[in-house]
C-alpha cells in the first residue's frame, strides 16, 4: 500500500468517526472543521493530506512547522499552531500561522499582536483553557478567561476566535469538554464572535462533538503512531 493510499484510508475513517459524532450530537458535519496534525511527520504527508481535501494543518512546534509551511506554501493552507508558545518564537510563528490556539497569558498576546502588526497579518487567536493542574500542558485559569477574552479582542491586528483545551489524563473528556463549553458561551456573551472551541483528538473526538467543538485535533488516526521527525 502507497503513503498516500494508507493516509486516504486513514481520513475516510476519520471522516466516518466525525460524521458519526456529529449525528450522535444532533449537528450538521459542516459544522466541525477536521485539524489534521502532522507532528513529526514530513511536508510530503502535508501534501498528500492536501490533496485529499484537507485545508487545515496543525504543529506543536516551531521548528516543524516552519518549514513545513515554507515547503507547502503553494497549496493555500490555514496553519494552526497547537503547541505551547514562548515570547521568543512569537515572530517565527506569526509569519506562517494563520490561527494561534494556545493562548493563555496577557504577556503573548502583546507579543503575538506586536509582530502581527510589523508582518502586516491579522491572526486569529484562542484561549487555552487549563483545565487540570498540569503546568507542562499550559493554559489560562478559567477565573482569567474574561480577562485575558478583553485584552485579545481589544489588540491590534488579532481577532479573538475562541477558547481550546486539551482533556485533562485521567478524567472523564466529556465532563471537561462540558466544562469548557460552558467557559466558552461564558466568553461569547461578552465577545459573540468567539464561536471556535478547539478540542478533541483521536482518542475522544466523539466527546468533544458532543460538547460543541467546531474544531478538532487529530493526528494518530490519521498518519499514524509518532515517530522521529526527519524533513
Amino acid at each position: 500500500m502507497t503513503r498516500e493510499e494508507e493516509i486516504a484510508r486513514a481520513l475516510a475513517d476519520v471522516e466516518q468517526s466525525i460524521g458519526a459524532a456529529c449525528a450522535s450530537a444532533g449537528r450538521g458535519r459542516d459544522e466541525v472543521t477536521l485539524i489534521a496534525i502532522t507532528k513529526t511527520y514530513p511536508a510530503s504527508d502535508v501534501r498528500i493530506l492536501a490533496g485529499l481535501g484537507v485545508r487545515d494543518v496543525g504543529e506543536n512546534r516551531d521548528q516543524e512547522a516552519a518549514p513545513k509551511a515554507r515547503e507547502t506554501e503553494d497549496l493555500g493552507l490555514t496553519w494552526h499552531f497547537v503547541g505551547q508558545l514562548q515570547t521568543n518564537k512569537v515572530r517565527s510563528v506569526v509569519a506562517y500561522a494563520d490561527v494561534i490556539h494556545s493562548v493563555d497569558r496577557a504577556r503573548l498576546v502583546t507579543a503575538i499582536s506586536r509582530e502581527a502588526v510589523k508582518a502586516g497579518r491579522e491572526l486569529t487567536c484562542l484561549i487555552q483553557v487549563a483545565l487540570d493542574d498540569d503546568p507542562e500542558r499550559g493554559g489560562a485559569r478559567p477565573a482569567d478567561v474574561p480577562a485575558l477574552a478583553d485584552e485579545l479582542a481589544a489588540a491590534p491586528a488579532l481577532r479573538l476566535g475562541g477558547v481550546m483545551a486539551v482533556a485533562p489524563l485521567g478524567e472523564d473528556p466529556g465532563k471537561a469538554f462540558a466544562r469548557l463549553r460552558d467557559l466558552s458561551q461564558s466568553v461569547r456573551r461578552a465577545h459573540p464572535e468567539a464561536t471556535m472551541i478547539s478540542a478533541g483528538m483521536s482518542g475522544d473526538l466523539p466527546e468533544a462533538v458532543a460538547h460543541g467543538a467546531t474544531h478538532v485535533r487529530i493526528g494518530t488516526a490519521l498518519l499514524g503512531r509518532r515517530r522521529p521527525f526527519v524533513r
